[in-house]
């Protein structure tokens, strides 16, 4: 069985097939665990009563990098939110220079408040960085986010940072990013990484894996992820499944119990 450990649920196109049918394609290709990540606060509690029917499906807390217009919380805020038994991370946060112009240093102060969070809620982080490899190394390192530890989403850097952040202890989630053709670096380090500290996502709606491209990121889809894993790394879909699986109940320890 495999878990994917990020997807948007909340922002499938719902209106065109219902959430319980995406479910249930998920859980025939053998998908038996979904963390659904909050970009917003605005969106955060729709997305919460979306899920709740199903238990196979945990959340997470928190704002995107991206985000302008949009609640910028506190870390009180952020902790009465993840106080819900259903909520197993804070994130995804961290840090995007690529869309972003201007002074950043507001999206650094984000990225130390939900760090902070998750060092008081006692709960992983989901990070989500994007040219701004250092910045992002040097706030986990000041803000001590080893104490948590997380994950670093959709990994598209090289092996020197996916090893700086493991000594952070931060795992490393591949998306269907890595089954991209010329995605080079990316199958490097996950060819690389040490199977105990490795994680597969769809980050679906976004990112559809080969050979599904030109439609909708949807759960299911990350068994492609795993079967490209498993090819790089010279091993069986089972052996990469089992082990992606368990390291996602072992970081995101509150899932287990959803």
């Amino acid at each position: 069985m495999l878990v994917d450990s990020h997807c948007h649920l909340d922002l499938l196109k719902l209106e065109q097939e219902p959430l319980s049918a995406v479910l249930d394609e998920a859980r025939e290709a053998g998908i038996e665990h979904m963390l659904c990540v909050s970009v917003s606060l605005e969106r955060f509690p729709a997305m919460l009563q979306l899920i709740e029917p199903y238990p196979q499906v945990s959340a997470s807390v928190g704002v995107h990098p991206d985000g302008i217009d949009v609640e910028d919380p506190d870390e009180s805020r952020l902790l009465e939110l993840a106080d819900h038994p259903r909520i197993v991370a804070i994130g995804e946060t961290g840090l995007d220079y690529y869309r972003t112009e201007g002074n950043t240093e507001w999206q650094r102060e984000r990225f130390r408040r939900h760090i902070r969070a998750a060092r008081a809620a006692n709960k992983p982080l989901i990070v989500h960085t994007r040219e701004a490899r250092d910045d992002t190394l040097r706030i986990l390192q000041e803000e001590r986010a080893a104490e948590v530890g997380g994950v670093l989403h959709c990994f598209t850097e090289d092996w020197d940072m996916a090893r700086a952040a493991m000594d952070l202890n931060f795992r490393i989630s591949f998306s269907g990013i890595v089954t991209f053709k010329n995605a080079l670096q990316i199958k490097e380090v996950a060819q690389k990484m040490p199977a105990d500290l490795m994680l597969v996502e769809t980050d679906s709606p976004y990112l559809t894996p080969v050979p599904k491209g030109g439609k909708s990121n949807r759960p299911a889809y990350v068994r492609y992820v795993a079967e490209h894993i498993a090819e790089l790394r010279n091993q069986t879909l089972a052996q990469v499944a089992e082990r992606t699986t368990e390291n996602f109940y072992q970081l995101f320890s509150g899932a287990r119990t959803n």
